[in-house]
């Protein structure tokens, strides 16, 4: 591959991408910043970003339990490993916990039914369906390992959160990064929402097919995924140019930002390009859970003959 010319530091934030074409991948030559009319952003505002405070239980911080029947399928389904599960009393001649107990029996894992506040106190939503699997902590990848998922040459996605701290945005987008093909996630190992019994339920088990890595500085993994050949794309509000216009094509690092702050001044510094979603209608703009989808999406439209 030619070699990458880096970009230039400091003060464009403006959507217009500061990485020479010539950098570009296969297939990717000749595409510049193509300026559009100033439009609302795809990320929320502060007020409507800041998540509503949610329940707060001592088992979801330590991210050892997967709440919910379909979550619980999916564990089963991909061997992931189960300690036990509880089961509420009373359900157990229901006919999706019956296969649950089937397929529980022939992995070998021990059952045992507690008395339905048991799994209230366990769960992050009190949306448990009668059942709760006690897992192990949960596998973090490293970040190699998401770069060795996305073959040289071939187009991938990364999502990278700086900094998003609800669990219930972080859940969304991992399932919606995994629906479309990601090789991964990439969180920071701190203040920001991490794997808990509450992402398992909201990514619908989502985060057991898809690898997510902590790391200690966002920044540096960005400079990390660009000696990989990606490119690094930033969704704020302050871009000109919409998705539509974007170089979405190839290797893509897709940066979201934190419900409150959006992405930081660092972060978006080491950006190559910045984006927003075009919008019509007169609410304010999207969460970032479904601007990332939405992107995500755009992403997997404009590769879809590669990835087909």
């Amino acid at each position: 591959m030619a070699q990458k010319k880096r970009p230039q530091r400091g003060g464009d934030y403006q959507g217009k991408p500061k990485r020479g074409t010539e950098g570009r991948a296969k297939g990717a030559q000749g595409r510049g910043a193509r300026s559009v009319a100033q439009q609302r952003m795809p990320q929320a505002s502060r007020s409507q970003q800041t998540a509503a405070p949610q329940r707060r239980d001592v088992h979801a911080a330590e991210g050892n339990y997967i709440e919910g029947r379909r979550a619980a399928f999916e564990a089963l389904r991909t061997g992931f490993p189960i300690k036990r599960a509880l089961i509420a009393q009373g359900v157990e001649n229901e006919p999706a916990i019956r296969d649950l107990l089937a397929g529980l029996g022939e992995a070998g894992v021990g059952v045992k039914s507690v008395p339905r506040t048991q799994l209230d106190a366990i769960s992050s939503h009190g949306a448990h369906q009668g059942i709760v699997l006690e897992v192990g902590k949960f596998p973090y990848a490293d970040l190699s390992d998401i770069i060795a998922a996305a073959p040289a040459g071939s187009p991938a996605l990364v999502v990278v959160l700086d900094h998003v701290t609800d669990a219930g945005n972080f859940g969304a987008i991992v399932r919606s990064a995994e629906v479309v093909g990601a090789a991964g996630v990439v969180i920071p190992s701190k203040r920001s929402a991490e794997v808990t019994v509450a992402t398992y339920k909201t990514s619908a088990g989502a985060v057991m097919h898809l690898p997510i890595a902590q790391v200690p500085n966002i920044a540096r993994a960005l400079e990390d995924l660009k000696s990989a050949g990606f490119w690094v794309g930033g969704a704020t509000e302050h871009a000109e140019d919409v998705c539509w216009d974007a170089p979405f094509e190839g290797r893509v690092a897709l940066v979201m930002g934190s419900e409150g702050d959006g992405i930081s001044r660092l972060v978006l510094d080491t950006c190559d390009f910045t984006t927003k979603l075009p919008q019509r209608g007169e609410t304010e703009s999207l969460n970032v859970a479904q601007a990332a989808t939405a992107l995500c999406f755009e992403w997997m439209r404009r590769n879809r003959d590669s990835l087909a």
